[in-house]
C-alpha cells in the first residue's frame, strides 16, 4: 500500500509526546536550535507489526496539526522498535538530521533524559488541561528527577492470547498456574507437532520477566546506599528463568527458531495461526485480529506460579517527547499534544488496542471493547518496571537478557552461569551509570 506523501520510511518514535496536542496553544522557552513558527516538522514513531491502522489515525491528527497551524508542515517516518536506540543516538548526536518529536519507549526516559535529549516540559504539561487525567503511573514514566520530559501515549500490559478452537479440539481449557501453562503447551505441541504450544522468544525480554517476578525475583535491587545491585542471579530469579527457558525446546518452541525471536515475531507467529498461545500486549490485538486467527481465540491474564494467581505484568507502554535540538520548540509542543491528547489516544484504541493514559478515556474505551478487561485486570493485579536508571538503557540495547535466554536456550550455559554473567554485565552498567 502506497503510503501518504508526507510520510516516510518506517522508523519507531514514541508515543508519549502525542499526550501534550490538546493543549491551548502557548509560547515555550526557545532552546538552542531555536522556536521557528514554520517550516516542516520531523517525526519519528515506532513501526507496530501492522502499522496501516496507526498510520490512518496519525494522519487524520497530522491533518489538524497542520490546518490549525498554517505554514507548518508534519513529516512521519515510522522506525522499527528493534534499533531505536540507533538511531535516537545517532539523533542526539546529530541535529541536523535529528526529528522535533519522537515516541519513545517508557523504559528509555531515564537514560535519554541523562544524555540530554529530550527537552524539558514541565512547564507545558502542568499548564495542560489535559494534564490532570493522566495516570499516575503514566505520568511517573515521562517524569525525571521532578521533570517532565513528554506525554504519555499509552500503557501497555501483556497477557495470554489462545486458540479457542485447538483448546476445543484438544479438550484443554486455559491455564490457572504456570505449571498448567507449561504442561498445556507441551500437549499442544504433541497433538498438533505443525504448532508450537506457546510462541515464546529468546530475545522476548518482556515476556520471560513475568515468570521471573512470579517466582519472587527481580532484575535488580537497591542496597542501602540507593544504588542498583542485580539480582538475576538469585535463587528465587533463576527459578523464574528455569520455567521460561524450558519453552525454548522441541516440546515447545524449538530453541533453533525460537531463540531468536523477540515479541513482534512471537505475535506474528500467533496471529499467522502457528501457535497455540502467545504472550501479548493490549497493543497487539489489531495485529491478531488482522490475522488468520480473528475469531478464533481468546485472552485471560497470565497466570503465575499458584493456581488462580495473576503473573505480575511488565508496566510498559510508550511516550511523546520533543528533542532538545528541535527549532521549532512552540510547535513541536503543540504537536506532541495533538498526538498525545484524548482525542487521538481513544483513535488508537480503537484502531490498535493502545489502553489509554488518561483515567477517563480508558474507561470509556474499556466500556466499548470489552477485549479490554483481562488486560485492565492484569494492570489491577500488579505490575513492575524495570530499573529506574539510565543504566536500563544501556543494558537493555547491549541486548544483556536476550543473551543469557539465548545461552540457557542453546545449552551454551546452564540457567544458573548465564544468569550470574548476565548480572555481572548489569552491575557494570549501574557503576557507571552512578
Amino acid at each position: 500500500m502506497k503510503l501518504p506523501a508526507r510520510i516516510t520510511a518506517p522508523v519507531a518514535l514514541p508515543l508519549a509526546a502525542l499526550v501534550l496536542a490538546a493543549c491551548a496553544p502557548q509560547t515555550s522557552a526557545p532552546v538552542a536550535g531555536g522556536d521557528e513558527k514554520t517550516g516542516t516538522l520531523r517525526v519519528w514513531l515506532f513501526q507496530e507489526v501492522a502499522n496501516q491502522p496507526k498510520e490512518k489515525v496519525v494522519d487524520e491528527a497530522v491533518a489538524a496539526f497542520e490546518e490549525k497551524h498554517p505554514g507548518a508542515e508534519v513529516e512521519v517516518e515510522y522506525i522499527p522498535v528493534e534499533t531505536r536506540a540507533q538511531r535516537v543516538k545517532a539523533a542526539f548526536n546529530d541535529p541536523k538530521s535529528a526529528p522535533d518529536v519522537i515516541e519513545y519507549g517508557n523504559t528509555d526516559t531515564a537514560g535519554y533524559v541523562k544524555d540530554g535529549g529530550l527537552a524539558d516540559l514541565t512547564a507545558e504539561f502542568t499548564a495542560w488541561d489535559q494534564a490532570k487525567d493522566t495516570d499516575p503511573t503514566a505520568r511517573e514514566s515521562v517524569t525525571v528527577d521532578g521533570k517532565v520530559y513528554g506525554a504519555p501515549l499509552f500503557v501497555g500490559v501483556r497477557a495470554l492470547y489462545y486458540r479457542t478452537d485447538v483448546f476445543r479440539d484438544l479438550g484443554l481449557t486455559a491455564p490457572k498456574s504456570q505449571d498448567e501453562l507449561v504442561a498445556t503447551a507441551k500437549k499442544i505441541r504433541k497433538a498438533r507437532p505443525e504448532l508450537y504450544g506457546i510462541a515464546v522468544g529468546g530475545a522476548y525480554t518482556y515476556g520471560a520477566l513475568p515468570f521471573v517476578w512470579a517466582a519472587g525475583g527481580d532484575l535488580a535491587v537497591k542496597d542501602a546506599s540507593g544504588a542498583y545491585k542485580a539480582a538475576l542471579n538469585s535463587d528465587a530469579a533463576v527459578r523464574g528463568l528455569t520455567a521460561y527457558t524450558s519453552l525454548l525446546r522441541d516440546d515447545n518452541c524449538p530453541a533453533a527458531t525460537c531463540a531468536q525471536m523477540g515479541g513482534n515475531a512471537t505475535v506474528t507467529a500467533f496471529a499467522a495461526g502457528k501457535a497455540g498461545m502467545a504472550i501479548g500486549g493490549d497493543f497487539s490485538h489489531a495485529a491478531v485480529e488482522a490475522g488468520q486467527v480473528k475469531g478464533k481465540y481468546a485472552v485471560v491474564p497470565l497466570p503465575g506460579t499458584t493456581p488462580g494467581s495473576v503473573a505480575p505484568a511488565f508496566a510498559g507502554g510508550n511516550n511523546i517527547g520533543v528533542l532538545k535540538s528541535t527549532a521549532h520548540r512552540t510547535l513541536a509542543v503543540e504537536l506532541t499534544k495533538t498526538l498525545a491528547g484524548k482525542e487521538t489516544q481513544a483513535r488508537l484504541f480503537d484502531a490498535m488496542g493502545f489502553l489509554p493514559t488518561f483515567t477517563d478515556v480508558r474507561t470509556a474505551a474499556a466500556a466499548r471493547k470489552p477485549f479490554v478487561k483481562p488486560f485492565i485486570d492484569t494492570l489491577a493485579a500488579g505490575t513492575r518496571f524495570v530499573p529506574a536508571t539510565a543504566a536500563w538503557g544501556r543494558i537493555d540495547s547491549s541486548l544483556v537478557v536476550p543473551t543469557m535466554l539465548q545461552e540457557i536456550a542453546s545449552g551454551r550455559k546452564d540457567v544458573k552461569d548465564a544468569a550470574a554473567d548476565a548480572a555481572k554485565k548489569m552491575d557494570a552498567a549501574f557503576a557507571e551509570a552512578g
